[in-house]
């Protein structure tokens, strides 16, 4: 009965959010009300209290918001668009897809897919926003980028399906590299073809906007200044590990270069980046700490554990059942990871019963698990990419939605 109260809970919660009510009201309700319905009024309250204290996010988040403020009052960002703008031109339908590969790319060295949505999201969706693509579209573009951590032999599910296979977590890697950039292409094929199809991928303006792109005279230094952070981070985790350093780091080290190069107004930028952080705060953390809540209201109704246990329970459909539902599960909590454990220690094992081997299986549920993630308005990464580019997480996660289902789809055709 009480999964059955949280369903409809979680059915009242989507509507909701489709309607457009306030994203944080709706959310933080929602988890409040599974807490009573589960007998656990204050569990809510805990995990408000918990989620305000989670460093290593706040610090990336913060930063990178007090970074693109500074890219705003110093009028950078108008630089590198401007530079950019001939090559755009020419090819403007292919600045959406390079977003998602670019960010793919720096969350294969950097394996967090919120931190990796927040460094690259603040150099490419600005540009993108100002090349004329819509800013839910920049969003979605950032977040269809953020599984590049399978390709890191790191990432804990690589190590984890490589001692189950018994080969090494760069084997893992090599097995499923193919389906996984495969996945991503289509992933931003697919979003491309959406923006076009609504005319999104260009025309947009943004209003109140004093300085025309057309009107900037590129400064070299100034438009490097964007993309200084994500150079320092790419640097730091490959090439020069002397240079290995956090995003709040790389962020401070944006600004003192962009302070260097344009001479702006000490007191004006510290302001920018200051009030840029509080933004983030308020707007950005403060949907991640109701999510928690929610998140929370899910777990204490035994929604969640539930979904694992039936995705654990059928062996005999795990073809189906481990992509499928380790994705759906995905898209309600905003992260799959606890699914993904969950079934291929339970199931994977024993793939060759299904006539499967267990690298493929395993990294297929963990790919689901990451198309689920790009397509909920819950996870971090959504969250993130959103607030920057100005728009709700819904609008930015359902773009997202037919790329990240045909993903699915082809991952599964291909892995098993």
């Amino acid at each position: 009965m009480t999964e059955i109260l949280a369903l409809i809970v979680v059915f009242c919660t989507v509507s909701a959010m489709v309607k457009g009510y306030e994203t944080r009201l709706v959310l933080i309700t929602a988890g409040l009300l599974m807490g009573l319905i589960a007998l656990d009024p204050l569990g809510g309250f805990d995990a408000f209290a918990k989620r305000m204290t989670s460093g290593s996010l706040i610090q990336s988040i913060c930063s990178v918001m007090g970074f693109a403020f500074v890219m705003k009052y110093t009028k950078c960002d108008l630089h590198l668009v401007r530079l950019l703008s001939s090559k755009i031109d020419k090819v403007k339908l292919l600045i959406i897809p390079a977003g998602t590969m670019i960010t793919f790319g720096v969350n294969i060295a950097l394996p967090s897919a919120a931190g990796s949505a927040a460094a690259a999201g603040a150099a490419i969706i600005p540009v993108m926003i100002r090349a004329g693509v819509s800013p839910a579209v920049a969003a979605a573009a950032v977040i269809g980028g953020t599984f590049g951590s399978m390709l890191n032999p790191g990432m804990a599910h690589n190590p984890f399906i490589g001692d189950m296979a018994g080969i090494s977590s760069m084997d893992v890697v090599l097995n499923h590299q193919l389906p996984t950039i495969i996945a991503m292409l289509l992933g931003a094929i697919i979003l491309t073809i959406i923006a076009v199809v609504k005319k999104e991928h260009t025309g947009y303006s943004i209003e109140g906007e004093e300085t025309k792109i057309e009107d900037v005279k590129v400064n070299l230094l100034w438009a490097l200044a964007p993309i200084v952070p994500i150079v320092i981070l790419l640097l730091g985790a490959t090439i020069i590990p002397a240079m290995k350093m956090g995003v709040p780091q790389a962020m401070l080290f944006g600004v003192l270069y962009t302070f260097a190069v344009t001479r702006a107004n000490p007191a004006e930028v510290t302001k920018s980046f200051f009030s840029g952080m509080g933004e983030a705060f308020a707007n950005v953390f403060g949907i991640i700490i109701a999510a928690a809540v929610f998140v929370f209201g899910l777990k204490a109704t035994g929604l969640v554990d539930a979904g694992i246990g039936f995705l654990t329970s059928y062996p005999e459909l795990a073809k189906l059942l481990g992509p499928a539902g380790t994705s759906a599960l995905a898209i309600l909590t905003g992260s799959g990871d606890a699914a993904a454990f969950a079934f291929n220690e339970a199931i994977t094992p024993n793939a060759a019963d299904f006539g499967l081997n267990i690298p493929d299986m395993g990294s297929a549920t963990v790919l689901a698990g990451c198309f689920g993630r790009a397509m909920s308005p819950v996870a971090g990464a959504t969250i993130v990419a959103a607030a920057i580019a100005g728009v709700s997480p819904l609008e930015a996660a359902k773009r997202q939605w037919p790329g990240m289902l045909s993903a699915l789809v082809v991952t599964v055709f291909i892995m098993l």
